[in-house]
């Protein structure tokens, strides 16, 4: 079994079709929502962590792509300027998925982007905003 975080992004004539209903039913993989924006009538995105067999996986994103859904993998989604970062750990503090990390031994700020769920905290609580998040 594989886990997969992803950013859907829906055009505004598929928001209310089952789509991600399909990727249980059709494809017979776990979803988890991690974070959704939908708006009426307009575009909606959602980072969505995928479960099942690799071959299972890739072709519920080909199903996605096909029905005009825009994927992308949800790490590309989070810029961290990390030269810039004076690793002072406020980010660390608010990251519950653990994907900001300091290192015991060297004090660096690490990033382990398959832990963020693109919750945005960490812009937040960034003193020299050199976090984004794209959602």
């Amino acid at each position: 079994m594989t886990k997969k975080k992803v950013v859907l992004t829906f055009p505004a004539e598929n928001i209310e079709q089952p789509i991600t209903y399909r990727l249980v039913k059709d494809f017979d993989l776990i979803l988890n929502i991690l974070r959704a924006e939908i708006h009426e009538e307009e575009t909606g995105r959602m980072v969505l962590e995928l479960e099942g067999p690799d071959k299972a996986i890739e072709d519920g994103i080909a199903y996605l792509k096909d029905q005009g859904v825009d994927v992308t993998e949800a790490a590309r989604d989070i810029e961290l300027d990390i030269d810039e970062c004076v690793s002072c750990g406020f980010c660390t503090a608010v990251c519950r998925p653990r994907a900001l990390q300091l290192d015991d031994e060297t004090r660096e700020l690490n990033f382990i982007k398959e832990n963020c769920i693109l919750c945005g905290l960490c812009v937040k609580a960034c003193p020299l905003g050199i976090i984004k998040v794209k959602f």
